[in-house]
């Protein structure tokens, strides 16, 4: 098996870097950006420099925009041609904890059944806290879920995070407080139950990959919730579903403006249940998982909640993820 960690980075290595190049099975995938110290360099990971990604043969380079964390789909491509078995993405902030690793992606796991959104977060910490990218009117909402074990295929695990877990604005401005959350066992969510899931510490199996598209014209606090929304709908056509561990990292974030990012936040604050529902919708029966993204991200952008220069650039990704499925 090939493992396989991409993350961008605009900072000199990280403690998260110098973690991640030690553990043993891994292969660490920088990537970097206009903003990225001209020398940056660390024993054990590949960096993939602008003039390097410059050279790669992939159409996704003509198209993606610098200075956005959406970057990050080119290391997604590279780890992808060097035979990556599944891919973690994580953020140069994101410290493994002792409990790092990634559940197989088939067997019996702990299963949630409802009919919509819940709080992923109401399962691993009986704080007031809740994922970015949920609902607003379902923060206070406490739905009934049903609870069983069964045979899961899993094609993409959230890995939660302790101290600054990925919550929204809305918290940091009004609370703040870091959680840690508990140890539980990994949780999977059914057919038709949804959590918006983050791209801070978050693992796609192959079967999948053509799904870890990173939109590049929303802005990066709503772009990996976007993708999540899209992502979910599809994949349980394709008899995949969606789970959540325990956290495997901490997170000790970089500094924020938190006006700027509730700015950055509107669309998933307004939009998060329409993007679901329209995408749900949009999608056909019998269609691969590439067709349906782009039939999602034309009913998105024809409910003008995506702006159209996207489809450029999604058709470029899927291009790419063809050619190397082809090697």
């Amino acid at each position: 098996m090939k493992n396989y960690l991409v993350m961008t980075s605009i900072n000199s290595p990280t403690i998260a870097v110098e973690k991640y190049s030690a553990m043993k099975d891994w292969e660490v995938i920088v990537v970097g950006d206009k903003k990225t110290p001209v020398d940056w360099n660390y024993a054990d990971v590949c960096y993939l420099s602008p003039q390097k990604q410059e050279s790669l043969p992939y159409n996704m380079i003509a198209h993606a925009p610098w200075n956005l964390p959406s970057r990050v789909n080119i290391g997604y491509l590279y780890a992808m041609e060097q035979g990556a078995t599944f891919i973690t993405q994580s953020d140069d902030d994101n410290i493994p904890n002792e409990h790092w690793g990634v559940p197989r992606f088939q067997g019996i796991f702990k299963n949630l059944e409802h009919d919509g959104f819940i709080n992923i977060y109401k399962y691993f910490t009986d704080k007031t806290v809740w994922p970015r990218g949920l609902p607003l009117n379902k923060i206070l909402e406490t739905p009934r879920v049903q609870e069983n074990k069964k045979e899961c295929r899993v094609g993409v695990w959230q890995h939660l995070a302790d101290k600054d877990t990925d919550v929204d604005a809305i918290y940091r401005l009004t609370s703040n407080q870091h959680i840690y959350f508990d140890q539980n066992e990994p949780l999977v969510l059914s057919t038709g139950t949804v959590s918006p899931f983050n791209c801070q510490s978050t693992t796609f199996q192959k079967d999948v990959y053509v799904l870890m598209y990173l939109p590049t014209s929303i802005t990066p606090r709503a772009s990996d919730i976007v993708r999540s929304l899209i992502a979910q709908p599809i994949m349980w056509q394709h008899g995949y579903l969606t789970g959540f561990t325990p956290p495997t990292v901490t997170q000790e974030r970089n500094p924020h403006d938190y006006l700027k990012d509730f700015e950055n936040e509107i669309l998933i604050y307004l939009h998060a249940e329409d993007i679901f529902r329209i995408t749900k919708n949009s999608l056909r029966d019998g269609a691969s998982m590439s067709e349906n993204l782009r039939e999602a991200y034309q009913a998105l952008i024809n409910k003008e909640l995506v702006p159209k220069k996207e489809m450029v650039v999604l058709e470029a990704w899927i291009k790419d993820i063809e050619r190397i499925a082809k090697q």
